[in-house]
């Protein structure tokens, strides 16, 4: 796909595509609404953000809206589109902002025909009829199972009167989902953007810790000062939302795998843990990051962080095409147990080598995630981890019991990944005093290029002493 397409036309040649898919699936008609508006509390909503399918296919990101995508002929010219939006209402315009209607919609979104939503219930039938299968994505709008049997049965109330029903219901997350791996050049160039702002917001709380922390502040440099520091940058170069949570860990927190920037306070020789990222016109990034929150490593924190850099690393080297998902997390784990053996988390006496700790599992104390997972419109992206079409094969799973799974999804140009290996040392018997309550993970987003991979989020340092010269700076 060529990166001079307008957004709209590129748009239209995914619809274009999913119509393809349709046919040669034995045709049918895609039904697909976008996300509703949620409300936080008795007269406010939540802020609205669009379903990622919807806009994936439309680029439209007004509330109460469903797309309609008609497939059942055999040829490019058999596939069409239909918008139902909201129409134009000047009074609830005041108020919530301008709509697009439906009269203009089809310029504007190249769509073949647009409809005010309030006539989706009278029209869904005459779409539905004498069309061989319905897809529409399963499990992920509450109701819509419903929503879609009620239409049918009106279908087959017309049956006597020669109208067919569709036989057959299908998931259209499949396809989509297949097609949402694989990023084409609008996407990439949107998540290199949102990789930038990210690794720049990261700077930013880093900065600011250590001059917070060398000037003073009155009741302490807390976590969610550098929370604030990191919307202030995302919102500041256009980013929308933050694409999930942020994480900013003080301390024993960096050992929370999911905790949210509280109050904690802020010390020097002390490690802080941020995981956070924007989301920028629909796409995320998601960078993680730890440093010494005065400034300045101690000496067992650099050699654990040594230890995971390292392994990030290693993870990096074999994120390539014809890799498969799962290699980067494997080169992962070698290096971190290696580390682990070397520095007394683990024991070598009673755990033996590298390869007896992977077979004992007993690197899980330390190290209980993967290394990464797909990356996109949603941080956690959506795309199959095992390969389509593949055997599935004898494997041990997290508990060493033996089950059957399908062999790990093959790497090629165009999918994005996390690489974000980590060392979690919570106080235990047996672990050196030095280490407890340091956690440390490192995470950048990798898109896979033809020659191995491209990190998008490298515009924050990772190297120890590269941290160190940013915040003396």
């Amino acid at each position: 796909m060529s990166p001079l397409l307008t957004p709209s036309a590129v748009y239209a040649q995914r619809r274009a595509a999913i119509g393809r898919a349709l046919q040669a699936a034995g045709g049918g008609v895609a039904l697909l609404p976008t996300a509703p508006e949620s409300p936080r509390n008795r007269d406010s909503d939540f802020p609205y953000r669009h379903d990622s399918y919807f806009y994936y296919l439309t680029g439209f990101s007004e509330p109460g809206a469903w797309l309609v995508i008609e497939a059942s002929g055999k040829n490019a010219q058999s596939i069409k589109s239909t918008l139902f939006c909201q129409p134009k209402d000047l009074e609830r315009e005041i108020w919530d902002g301008i709509r697009l209607g439906p009269e203009a919609a089809p310029a504007e979104l190249g769509i073949e025909a647009a409809f005010s939503v309030d006539t989706l219930a009278e029209k869904m039938p005459d779409l539905l009829a004498n069309q061989q299968a319905v897809w529409f994505p399963f499990a992920t709008h509450k109701g819509l199972e419903t929503t879609v049997d009620g239409w049918l049965n009106k279908v087959r109330a017309r049956v006597r009167l020669g109208t067919e029903c569709p036989q057959s219901l299908h998931d259209l997350c499949k396809p989509l989902d297949e097609m949402r791996l694989v990023k084409d050049p609008h996407e990439i160039a949107i998540l290199r953007r949102a990789g930038s702002i990210s690794a720049g917001a990261h700077v930013r709380a880093m900065q600011t810790s250590s001059a917070m922390l060398r000037s003073g502040i009155e009741g302490g440099l807390r976590e969610y000062h550098l929370e604030a520091e990191l919307l202030h940058e995302f919102r500041r170069h256009g980013a929308q939302f933050p694409a999930y949570t942020s994480i900013v860990a003080a301390g024993a927190n960096a050992c929370v795998l999911h905790y949210r920037a509280g109050n904690t306070e802020l010390k020097a020789g002390q490690l802080c843990l941020i995981d956070a990222g924007c989301e920028l016109d629909g796409y995320a990034s998601d960078i993680t990051r730890t440093f010494p929150a005065g400034g300045k490593f101690t000496p067992a924190q650099r050699l654990l962080y040594d230890i995971v850099q390292a392994a990030q690393e290693a993870a990096i080297a074999v994120t390539r095409p014809g890799q498969r998902f799962i290699d980067p997390h494997n080169a992962a784990t070698r290096v971190l147990i290696e580390g682990m053996l070397d520095t007394g988390l683990l024991a070598k006496a009673k755990h033996g080598s590298v390869d007896d700790v992977l077979e004992s599992g007993a690197y899980r104390q330390f190290y209980m995630h993967r290394t990464g997972h797909w990356m996109g419109m949603d941080v956690h992206d959506c795309g199959d981890y095992t390969e389509p079409g593949s055997e599935p094969q004898p494997e041990k799973d997290a508990l060493g019991q033996l089950v059957m799974r399908k062999p790990s999804r093959i790497l090629k140009p165009g999918m994005v990944l996390t690489i974000e290996p980590g060392l979690y040392v919570r106080p235990a018997k047996g672990v050196p005093k030095k280490f407890w309550d340091i956690g440390i993970r490192i995470e950048d987003d990798a898109l896979v290029t033809p020659e191995g991979c491209e990190l998008l989020t490298r515009g924050v340092p990772v190297k120890a002493g590269e941290i160190e010269a940013l915040m003396r700076g």
